[in-house]
């Protein structure tokens, strides 16, 4: 028989990505009003998920979104390491890319973009 202290609560997949949103965009220094137009959600329904009061929508664009944003953050850390470096890479004019990634991502094509230019970068040893 199972202790009740033995018991773990489970945590839901909806509540652990959007934990992890909020980390990224606060390590990036994305602003509420810049991840409502990432992620497709209204400034309103963004502080709401900041206070934990909403949870994103599995399935949904919402969801494909968050999952992009997270993939960009995780990989342009293990890229730079350094929180602020990442914001300066962001917020910069890139060559490859042809604009400044922070503008990119803003749009669907310009999210998954980023999302590929990072993840090839990272594949080169």
């Amino acid at each position: 028989m199972i202790a009740a202290n033995q018991i773990k609560s489970v945590t839901s997949p909806a509540s652990v990505l959007g934990k992890a949103v909020i980390r990224a965009a606060d390590r990036l220094q994305i602003s509420h009003a810049l991840l409502s137009k990432v992620l497709g959600l209204s400034a309103p329904t963004i502080t709401r998920l900041y206070q934990g009061s909403y949870e994103l929508k599995e399935g949904s664009k919402e969801w494909d979104f968050s999952l992009l944003f997270v993939r960009l953050y995780r990989s342009l850390d293990s890229i730079v390491s350094d929180d602020q470096i990442a914001y300066q890479w962001l917020t910069n004019e890139n060559l490859g890319l042809h604009s400044k990634p922070i503008t990119l991502i803003q749009t669907t094509e310009g999210l998954v973009r980023v999302v590929q230019y990072l993840d090839s970068s990272r594949g080169v040893v």
